[in-house]
């Protein structure tokens, strides 16, 4: 039988590395696809989804408003912010009203973090005075003064105190405060339509089988996350891989999709995207 060899791009961080550890160590059956990793940072990963580059890719939730004429959602490899999510961090604690005047380091347009920020703050993006730097950088813009807040993302939620610097909000936080106590829809995996509906719905067994085989054998799949982790012990990584890869992964589930809607719509209803959002998931039979 031919290989078809299948491009996947994710985020160089250790929840991505975690849910694909066993298609990266071809630990599971594949079932004649051969998958092609391609590690590059959210925003990126976005903007070539939007070209519609990848076969396979994380992308944000917020960047589906912008594919979803391309890219189907597939129904595992979600990242939610259940109760945490994005953060906004400074050197000293700003207030909401602060923080509307303030410049802002943010880790890409396109990144949900940048749309929650805009719901928060109730402004489009042109209201917004920001700057667009690498997430793993933000830091650094911060205490350099490129930025006076950062919005930080990934395993910087956890790390930022050891930056000496202080929580100005969680916006996951916020978001389930404000929504009867939905998660914050961050990231999902998507697949391109150009492939058979039959072909999709085997990927997405393939991936959900990935997913399934990293949290039956956790330690040797944070340990090969570890790799990905910056500035983090093994019990660090642990930690954040457990906070992104969950019930939520497995599945969306019915609030899961619930939260993408109401997501979107509200940055519909906000002017923040184009159009309302159908959403379209792959099924998957393996369930």
């Amino acid at each position: 039988m031919a290989i078809q060899t299948l491009t996947l791009g994710h985020s160089p961080d250790p929840d991505d590395a975690f849910m694909f550890y066993a298609l990266a160590r071809e630990l599971i059956p594949c079932d004649g696809f051969r998958f092609q990793h391609v590690l590059q940072d959210i925003q990126t990963l976005n903007e070539r989804a939007t070209r519609g580059e990848l076969d396979i890719s994380a992308i944000s939730i917020h960047a589906y408003a912008y594919v979803s004429d391309r890219y189907a959602l597939l129904p595992s490899g979600a990242s939610m912010g259940d109760g945490y999510g994005p953060m906004l961090v400074a050197k000293r604690a700003f207030t909401k009203e602060e923080i509307r005047e303030r410049k802002i380091a943010v880790p890409g347009t396109m990144t949900s973090a940048f749309l929650a920020l805009q719901l928060w703050l109730q402004k489009a993006a042109r209201e917004i005075n920001y700057v667009v730097v690498p997430f793993d950088q933000i830091f650094q813009a911060v205490r350099s003064g490129q930025a006076d807040i950062g919005l930080i993302i990934h395993e910087g939620q956890l790390t930022y105190k050891k930056e000496g610097l202080e929580l100005c909000e969680d916006l996951g936080v916020w978001w389930g405060r404000e929504n009867d106590g939905l998660p914050l829809p961050l990231g999902g995996n998507v697949v391109h339509k150009r492939l058979e509906p039959a072909s999709r719905q085997k990927i997405a067994e393939i991936l959900a089988a990935s997913i399934a085989y990293s949290l039956e054998h956790r330690s040797a799949a944070v340990e090969y996350a570890l790799a990905f982790a910056r500035d983090m012990g093994l019990a660090l990584a642990d930690r954040f891989v457990g906070m992104y890869v969950n019930h939520w992964t497995i599945d969306y589930g019915d609030k899961g999709r619930e939260a993408i809607r109401r997501f979107l719509g509200q940055a519909f209803e906000n002017g923040l995207i184009p159009r309302r959002q159908e959403l379209e998931f792959v099924s998957c039979a393996k369930r």
